[in-house]
């Protein structure tokens, strides 16, 4: 009797100290508690506005996710600074793997050059899953006397700064990569920064601007009426909406490749099997025929990376447009 009453002692005590758990009862204890998340909504923070390519792929996602997980994925937009706002909003939650950010390489790769940061990329977030890129075209004026890269190219070293090219803005990927593609071919333009991609498009098809670096969705959009022209895509192979189109490469700048990512990452400390489920329910998501079908027709080429892809993605594309903002001293003003 003694001896039964020790041992039920030794298991109350077990389970009433912390970090003292009675053998056998450990395993199930932590398996209950992963198997617990998610166990209310989870949030998606989004560094753009509303209605913007981001939620072309943020919103079919939240509704996987939320089928497969059995709890509301929810869309939190918060826009500025380049998208740090959201990202330093995201870095003030708890890490459990209910907030988690999807974004684009303009906020997390470029905008840490360019904005003041309080935290180090490298180490605030854990990579999940690469979901696409959308790659952007060369577009023309339809008054610009140039019908091929080439033309254009001498067009431009024959009348240097004489054009104008429009972006959605300072330090976004349209403005980088065409400073990318001046550096390149030693060419000069002169920089008209806009307030986001559709006022930029808008403004070449009225001819305020002659040069715009624009997304195949809009390219395809306004080629009909005949107001711009497409010379080339900045993506490594062509695009399968606008395969007629040759990559830069093709058509005259070896080695020219840009584009817009987007990607899912968490807050750093996110317990590793909750990093592994979110991964493994991406992968599923990316794999099915609709949902590569639906971003190729939105102008995105699928990509679908693991994690260590997208660590290794992140870290390449940081050290690459960091060395473009500073090479052409680009800041915000």
């Amino acid at each position: 009797m003694r001896s039964a009453a020790r041992r039920s002692l030794f298991r109350t005590a077990a389970l009433a100290v912390p970090g003292m758990l009675a053998p056998g009862l450990a395993a199930p204890r932590l398996a209950r508690a992963q198997d617990a998340w998610p166990n209310r909504p989870v949030t998606f923070v989004m560094p753009t506005a509303p209605g913007g390519p981001g939620d072309v792929i943020a919103r079919p996602l939240a509704q996987h996710l939320q089928a497969a997980f059995g709890q509301p994925f929810v869309i939190d937009n918060r826009t500025g600074a380049g998208g740090t706002i959201a990202l330093e909003y995201a870095l003030r939650t708890r890490p459990d793997g209910h907030t988690l950010v999807v974004y684009s390489n303009s906020t997390y790769s470029i905008a840490p050059h360019l904005y003041p940061m309080p935290y180090d990329n490298a180490t605030a977030f854990a990579p999940i899953a690469l979901i696409a890129e959308a790659p952007s075209f060369l577009v023309l004026h339809r008054t610009v006397p140039a019908a091929t890269l080439a033309e254009f190219l001498a067009l431009l070293r024959r009348e240097p700064e004489k054009l104008a090219f429009a972006t959605a803005g300072i330090g976004f990927t349209s403005h980088l990569a065409t400073e990318l593609f001046m550096a390149m071919t030693g060419t000069k333009m002169l920089h008209v920064p806009y307030r986001g991609g559709a006022p930029a498009s808008q403004a070449i098809a009225a001819g305020e601007v002659q040069v715009n670096f624009m997304e195949a969705a809009l390219v395809r959009t306004l080629l009909p009426a005949g107001n711009i022209r497409a010379l080339a895509v900045t993506s490594r192979q062509r695009h399968p909406l606008l395969a007629e189109i040759p990559t830069l490469d093709e058509a005259g700048v070896p080695g020219f490749e840009s584009a817009t990512y987007w990607a899912m990452v968490a807050p750093a400390g996110v317990p590793a099997p909750i990093q592994a489920r979110l991964a493994e329910a991406m992968q599923g998501w990316m794999a099915l025929p609709a949902t590569q079908a639906m971003l190729t027709h939105a102008g995105f080429i699928p990509l679908s990376g693991d994690p260590a892809t997208l660590a290794r993605h992140m870290a390449e594309d940081t050290a690459k447009w960091g060395g473009i903002i500073k090479a052409r001293g680009i800041r915000i003003t």
